[in-house]
């Protein structure tokens, strides 16, 4: 599973994608590149990260996703808050996943089919096939905005990534208000970046 969510999300500069001309062109180009990163273990970690920061930036949509992860708490915090929130969501989620880069052991990916939901909502299917096991389940949920696709939303074995973080954050903000959840996704955030830098 820590394999599937490296190569789902490790996002970070906006670089637009030289294969976004339909949704499992978008996927297989970003995958297939991030595979070959967590391969390459000669290479020096920090370098491997961030290879793997520019082979997939451009290919999320993080306002959406930040927007999706606090549900509807978003429309209750201020513009300046909104765009605080969406850059310490997509640091607290590149940093949380590019930490776990060294534990890729070896799985594949199969590329299943793509599914689209009208002209501006798309969905492709893969599975990660395992050393020993059953082979996990993730589908990328695309959205198509200005003729480029960009993923929105990834599940694992049916869970929703981003869902998984809205019923976190909405008990959060239910409980404590927008500056806790704040302060706690920023020092979290701040320790995993702590913790790369010292690899």
């Amino acid at each position: 599973m820590t394999a599937a969510l490296v190569v789902s999300l490790a996002p970070s500069r906006f670089i637009a994608p030289a294969w976004a001309d339909d949704p499992m062109s978008v996927v297989q180009g970003t995958v297939n590149q991030a595979l070959a990163v967590l391969r390459d273990t000669q290479t020096p970690l920090a370098q491997r990260q961030d290879k793997l920061r520019q082979i997939v930036s451009g290919t999320f949509d993080f306002t959406e996703m930040a927007k999706s992860a606090l549900g509807y708490h978003w429309k209750q915090i201020t513009p300046a808050q909104q765009q605080e929130f969406t850059a310490a969501f997509v640091a607290f989620i590149e940093d949380s996943y590019l930490s776990k880069i060294n534990e890729y052991n070896g799985q594949q990916v199969n590329f299943l089919r793509a599914t689209n939901d009208g002209a501006q909502y798309s969905e492709v299917n893969t599975d990660i096939t395992q050393p020993k096991g059953e082979p996990i389940h993730v589908n990328y949920r695309l959205l198509q905005e200005g003729g480029t696709w960009k993923i929105y939303d990834v599940t694992v074995d049916a869970i929703s990534i981003i869902a998984n973080y809205r019923n976190q954050f909405n008990r959060v903000m239910n409980n404590s208000g927008y500056e806790t959840l704040i302060s706690d996704l920023k020092s979290k955030q701040a320790a995993l970046a702590a913790s790369l830098a010292n690899h």
